[in-house]
C-alpha cells in the first residue's frame, strides 16, 4: 500500500513539476527508423528510404519555442545524416545535420536530435544530406506553428495539407551517385512524384495503367491551407490546381502579402503555403499538377506529376488536357517578374507579436558583400567538379565546428574569396569569416544555363533583388529595401543575379550552397563561421553530451551497443527530464516524510 501510495504521490508530482516548468516550452519526442523498403512509384521496383516505414516520412509537427526531440535508428547500409531545412537552429548549429557541423551516423546506430525551434513560424522540410540520399527519399514535411496567442494574418484554415513534389529517377540514388562520380551528368529525370506517387493516368500514352497516385480530398466551401515544398534533384516546377486560385500567403517562415496566381514556379528546395478555397463545383475531380519549367516541353512531357483533387460530393473523374503551364518556355523574364512579386507581409507577426516589418533590414549598414559566382561544372585535378567562385569544396574529415571547439589546426581555410578567383579552380575546404553581428550582402551569380536555387542554413535572409546580367554596384539601385521577402531559399535565374542581406546574429558554423542536390554533390557550397568573441551560453549552447567523434577525433568515439537502439533512444532523448523529475519528486517525499 505504501508503495502504491508513493507512486500515485510520484506522478502527481511528475505531472505538476512539467506543469511548472515546461508549460511555456514543452517537448515533442519523434522516432524516427531509417530503412531502405521497395516502392515503384513510377511503375517500376525500385529501392527507396522510408521513415518508420513510410515514403515520404511523416510530418514533424510542432509549435514556436517547442523543444523538438528526435532520436533517428540509422538502419541503413551507409552513414547517415537527417538536415532540418530551414529550421535556424538558434544557438544550436550543432544539430544542422550537416558534415560542416556534424560526424555521420555510423550504419546500424542511433543518435538523438535535439533543439527548439526559436522565435519561428512556417512550413520546412527535412531530408538525408549524405551521399545523394536525398535523391531516393528520406524526406518529410516540418511544420512549426503559431503560438495560440500569435495571431495569423488570415482566417483559421479549415485543414491543413502537405503536398510534396519532385523531380524523380527510377535508378537508385547509389547508381545516381555513381554516374556523377564517373564525371557523368545524370539526364532527366523519369517522373515527377506527388507526396511519393507518380503521376494520374491523365493521357493513355504518357502514363502507363497501374501507378499509384495521390487523391487529396477535400469539402466544397472549405479553405485549406496547402503547404507545398520541392523535394527535388534539380527540376524546377511550376505548381497549378485546375480551376482552383492559388492564395499565396507563406514563405518558408515569413508570411507573404497574400496574392492570388493561378500557378507558381517552385524550385528546388523551396516551401510555401497556399490558401486554397474550394468554391468550384463537383461536377468532376480537378487536377493537381507540378511539370518541369524550363525545359523542352515536347521532350518532358512524361516528366509530369499529377494527383487528384476530389471534392466530397464529387460527381465523376478529371478528365480532359492538363490546365497549361506558362507560355513562356524561352522566356524567363515571366517567372523572374512572378518572383518579384512576392513580398513579405510588414504589417503581420511573425513568431512574435511584434509586425515583421518593425526589423527594418533597408536602413541596416552593409559590413561585408561577398560575390558567389557559379559555373558549369569543369574538370579540376582530372574530376568533375562544381564551383562556388572558384571553388570546389572539399568536406574536411573533422566537421568544422567540431575542429573549432578541440582547437585542431589544418581542418579549413578561413579564406573564402569575397570575389570569384581570377586563377585556375581550385579544391579547398575554404570558408567565410562571417562578423558576428554583422550584416552581409551576398550576390548570387548564375554563370550557368540551368536554374540554382540557393540555401543558407541558421538564417532567414532578405531577397532584396534579382535580374539578368552581371550584377555591378549600380544594381544596388535595384534594390527592394522594404519588404522584399526573409526565406532561407532563393532561385537565380540561368544567367542573372540574385542579391541576399543576412543579419549574423547566429553563431555557429552555417552551410550555404545550392539546393540543386548534383551540384551540391559536386562541391558546389562553402560554411559561413561566425563566433562571438565573448565565450557564453547565451549565444550558443555547449557541445552537445552524445556527439559524435570522427576523422582526427575518431578516438574519442565510444562504441555504442548496437543491440539496444530503443533504449539508447529514451536514455538519449527522454531520460535527463525523467531523472531530474525523479531526483525532485524523491527529495519532496522524503522530505515530507
Amino acid at each position: 500500500m505504501a508503495l502504491s501510495r508513493f507512486w500515485g504521490w510520484f506522478l502527481i508530482h511528475i505531472a505538476l513539476f512539467l506543469s511548472l516548468c515546461y508549460a511555456e516550452d514543452p517537448f515533442v519526442f519523434y522516432d524516427f527508423e531509417v530503412t531502405y523498403i521497395t516502392a515503384s512509384p513510377l511503375g517500376v521496383p525500385q529501392q527507396v528510404i522510408a521513415i518508420n516505414n513510410k515514403f515520404p516520412g511523416p510530418t514533424i509537427n510542432s509549435t514556436t519555442n517547442n523543444n523538438v526531440v528526435i532520436n533517428v535508428r540509422n538502419k541503413l547500409d551507409e552513414s547517415l545524416l537527417m538536415h532540418w531545412s530551414g529550421i535556424q537552429q538558434r544557438r544550436s548549429s550543432w544539430q544542422d545535420g550537416v558534415l560542416g557541423t556534424n560526424c555521420p551516423i555510423p550504419p546500424k546506430w542511433n543518435w538523438t536530435y535535439q533543439f527548439q525551434v526559436k522565435d519561428q513560424v512556417g512550413s520546412f522540410f527535412y531530408f538525408p544530406s549524405l551521399h545523394f540520399q536525398r535523391a531516393a527519399g528520406g524526406f518529410g514535411s516540418f511544420i512549426i506553428n503559431n503560438r495560440p496567442i500569435i495571431p495569423i494574418p488570415f482566417d483559421t484554415p479549415d485543414g491543413d495539407i502537405v503536398i510534396l513534389i519532385g523531380d524523380w529517377y527510377t535508378r537508385n540514388h547509389t547508381a545516381l551517385r555513381k554516374a556523377l562520380d564517373a564525371g557523368k551528368g545524370l539526364g532527366m529525370p523519369d517522373g515527377v512524384l506527388i507526396n511519393g506517387k507518380g503521376p494520374y493516368r491523365y493521357n493513355d500514352t504518357l502514363v502507363p495503367d497501374g501507378i499509384e497516385y495521390e487523391t487529396i480530398n477535400v469539402h466544397p466551401g472549405k479553405t485549406y491551407r496547402l503547404r507545398v515544398h520541392n523535394v527535388g534533384i534539380s527540376t524546377s516546377l511550376n505548381f497549378r490546381i485546375q480551376s482552383h486560385n492559388l492564395l499565396l500567403a507563406e514563405s518558408e517562415g515569413s508570411y507573404t502579402v497574400q496574392q492570388n496566381y493561378t500557378s507558381l514556379d517552385i524550385h528546388v528546395g523551396q516551401s510555401y503555403s497556399f490558401l486554397l478555397t474550394t468554391d468550384q463545383n463537383a461536377s468532376s475531380d480537378y487536377y493537381i499538377v507540378a511539370s518541369a519549367r524550363f525545359v523542352n516541353e515536347s521532350q518532358w512531357k512524361r516528366v509530369t506529376g499529377v494527383a487528384i483533387l476530389r471534392y466530397s460530393n464529387s460527381k465523376g473523374k478529371a478528365s480532359g488536357p492538363l490546365p497549361d503551364p506558362p507560355q513562356d518556355e524561352f522566356d524567363k523574364t515571366f517567372s523572374m517578374n512572378q518572383a518579384r512579386s512576392i513580398r513579405w507581409n510588414v504589417s503581420a507577426s511573425g513568431a512574435r507579436p511584434n509586425p515583421q516589418g518593425s526589423f527594418r533590414y533597408g536602413s541596416i549598414n552593409v559590413t561585408e558583400v561577398y560575390v558567389l559566382r557559379n559555373k558549369p561544372p569543369e574538370t579540376i585535378d582530372g574530376k568533375r567538379r562544381a564551383t562556388l567562385s572558384g571553388i570546389s569544396f572539399v568536406n574536411p574529415a573533422t566537421p568544422i565546428r567540431l575542429a573549432d571547439q578541440y582547437k585542431i589546426k589544418g581542418v579549413y581555410k578561413l579564406d573564402f574569396p569575397n570575389k570569384p578567383l581570377t586563377e585556375p579552380p581550385k579544391m579547398e575546404t575554404s570558408v567565410i569569416n562571417g562578423t558576428y553581428r554583422g550584416f552581409m550582402e551576398v550576390i548570387l551569380q548564375n554563370n550557368d544555363t540551368k536554374m540554382h536555387t540557393y540555401h543558407m542554413s541558421g538564417y532567414a535572409f532578405f531577397v532584396v533583388g534579382m535580374d539578368y546580367g552581371e550584377w555591378s554596384e549600380n544594381s544596388r539601385g535595384t534594390y527592394n529595401k522594404w519588404d522584399g521577402i526573409a526565406r532561407s531559399t532563393t532561385q537565380v535565374y540561368p544567367g542573372a543575379w540574385t542579391a541576399i542581406l543576412i543579419s549574423l546574429d547566429n553563431v555557429g558554423v552555417w552551410n550555404l550552397r545550392t539546393e540543386n542536390l548534383d551540384s551540391w554533390y559536386l562541391g558546389q557550397e562553402t560554411y559561413v563561421r561566425v563566433v562571438n568573441p565573448e565565450a557564453t551560453n547565451k549565444t550558443e549552447l555547449p557541445m552537445p553530451d552524445n556527439a559524435l567523434f570522427c576523422g582526427a577525433l575518431s578516438k574519442l568515439q565510444k562504441p555504442q551497443d548496437v543491440s539496444s537502439s530503443l533504449a539508447t533512444s529514451i536514455i538519449e532523448g527522454r531520460s535527463k527530464l525523467f531523472f531530474t523529475v525523479l531526483m525532485i519528486s524523491s527529495t519532496l517525499f522524503l522530505v515530507s516524510r
